[in-house]
């Protein structure tokens, strides 16, 4: 995996992150941003699922005074906020579908529209998405967008569970323990 980090990072290719909860999909996602031209631009990390729908696009897209109940000033979204950097985006499939082709808008024009607003913005964003569902099985069942995969899935990670790659444990091992032992003040051999 970070092989194929090591070779994608330097582009500006969005990445789709696939695997089981708790693979490390947001170290993942943090690498490439990391070892990206991006690097000195912020990270953003937002978990879809998270959110409502309505919240989820304010949050995303940013929204003008006044749009709606509670919007007592403008707000400038993730997207703009990651203008320069990267946007990941956690479970990705957990979206909408009205919200999908939003994403899938943004992706394509690289403007965004704030909630309240018609005049769009244009963004530089590199976009890193991720998912533990198997969204081939969510777009057969019409709960993900085709073309939006086919946007997203530009590069395709798999992380694996740690029970599939079990030669990953001693390294994990020594790191865990020269982390924690620092931390500590300690001294482990």
């Amino acid at each position: 995996v970070m092989d194929l980090v090591n070779r994608v990072a330097p582009t500006d290719s969005t990445v789709l992150i696939q695997g089981e909860s708790g693979t490390g999909k947001e170290l993942v996602a943090r690498a490439l941003h990391d070892r990206s031209s991006r690097q000195d631009g912020v990270f953003i990390s937002v978990n879809c699922s998270a959110f409502t729908e309505t919240l989820l696009e304010s949050e995303l897209f940013g929204h003008k005074k006044g749009s709606f109940t509670g919007a007592v000033a403008d707000s400038e979204g993730f997207f703009k906020a990651a203008d320069g950097g990267t946007l990941f985006l956690d479970e990705v499939a957990d979206m909408s579908l009205t919200t999908q082709v939003k994403i899938l808008r943004v992706l394509e024009e690289r403007v965004v529209t704030p909630v309240g607003s018609t005049q769009g913005e244009p963004v530089d964003v590199r976009i890193v998405a991720a998912t533990n569902k198997n969204i081939l099985e969510e777009m057969e069942h019409g709960r993900f967008r085709e073309d939006l995969y086919y946007r997203l899935n530009v590069v395709l990670l798999r992380v694996d569970p740690l029970r599939e790659r079990a030669e990953d444990i001693p390294l994990l091992s020594r790191a865990f323990v020269a982390k924690y032992a620092q931390e500590a003040g300690k001294e482990i051999q």
